[in-house]
């Protein structure tokens, strides 16, 4: 009778498939990782213009404990602008990513969700640290981690938007239907389709990695690692299209999986064009003293589309790795999180 009251006083909370809970929370995870973009961008800006130790001290600012005004006029200078607002920023983020963890782990019932919450706390948490030595100890390599795990960060909180979706959570969500050439096909065709984006996963965060060492080092670093990075840029552009090319031919029937594999071939179009425009300015302008705001700009740009790219390519990968069974009529159990969701909801 619990259960038919609440069906009757919130008949709209499972209309489209999943409790509106989950709907407010999955609304909210996607506001938390584009504040997330915007941080990273910031720490691109911030990286370009050098102003990594404009703030000398950490935690505090200049000796204040004021994380707002820890010095009068403080945002009219850049450097100042760019490290005090990546903190201040980062300090936002933090609070987002405390009250999502807080959220999740209170309303929803899956137990790995919960604690993947909690990751993604801890993650920030170490983040924030990272960042804070990096200052203490004035160190470029702690900087380039900082970025590296900033990519990570940002991958976990779509990965949890997606675990939020109505493609993962609604009992309509499909992957794989049993092809008409019998059903051992179907599942190789999905193994082999996850191996390619796990593949093109791991190169993509290796090109991240590079990408992290060359904006932190700059000219510190030999002109044979820059070329590694260019040759992984070919790499990854070709294992983002066989990917794109094997969902396209043997996943047409699965929606969300085919919009994972466009949004994962449009950026890596536009990431290896910011990519290039941005060596070929840099080429260009090796002999200035200072960037100039289109360098800083096409870097900053490369940066985002990269973390983008990684994000789709690992949101795809779930989606390929996700197994629904066929529904009850058809002899199996359909695979969904909506009947736990609602009994927590």
């Amino acid at each position: 009778m619990q259960g038919l009251r609440l069906r009757v006083r919130r008949p709209e909370a499972y209309a489209n498939g999943r409790p509106a809970e989950t709907r407010w929370r999955f609304r909210f995870t996607v506001l938390v990782a584009g504040v997330t973009v915007l941080l990273i961008s910031w720490g691109g800006f911030v990286t370009s213009i050098e102003a990594g130790m404009a703030v000398p001290d950490w935690p505090q600012t200049f000796g204040s404990w004021n994380p707002v005004n820890p010095i009068e006029g403080w945002w009219r200078s850049t450097p100042l602008l760019a490290e005090h607002g990546h903190r201040i920023l980062g300090q936002v983020v933090g609070a987002l990513t405390l009250a999502l963890a807080g959220w999740t782990w209170w309303k929803d019932p899956r137990r790995w969700m919960r604690r993947l919450s909690g990751g993604a706390l801890l993650l920030v948490i170490v983040q924030g640290v990272l960042g804070g030595l990096r200052v203490t100890e004035n160190s470029l390599a702690l900087a380039a981690v900082h970025a590296c795990t900033a990519q990570v960060f940002f991958s976990l909180l779509v990965a949890m938007a997606l675990f939020t979706s109505r493609p993962w959570i609604a009992p309509s969500f499909a992957l794989a239907r049993e092809a008409p050439a019998g059903p051992s096909t179907a599942p190789a065709k999905r193994h082999t389709l996850v191996k390619l984006l796990l593949g093109t996963g791991v190169a993509l965060y290796v090109q991240i990695v590079l990408g992290a060492l060359l904006r932190h080092f700059g000219r510190g670093i030999g002109q044979t690692f820059a070329l590694v990075h260019i040759g992984g840029a070919f790499v990854v552009t070709a294992l983002v299209l066989a990917s794109f090319v094997y969902a396209e031919k043997h996943f047409d029937h699965h929606a969300p999986l085919r919009r994972g594999a466009w949004t994962m071939a449009g950026a890596v179009f536009l990431q290896f064009a910011l990519g290039l425009a941005a060596y070929l300015v840099l080429l260009n302008e090796m002999a200035r003293s200072l960037r100039s705001t289109l360098q800083i700009g096409l870097t900053a740009g490369h940066l985002v589309v990269g973390a983008l790219l990684m994000a789709a390519t690992v949101a795809t990968a779930l989606l390929a790795v996700r197994k629904t069974r066929r529904p009850a009529g058809d002899g199996a159990a359909s695979h969904s999180d909506v009947p736990a969701l609602r009994r927590r909801g």
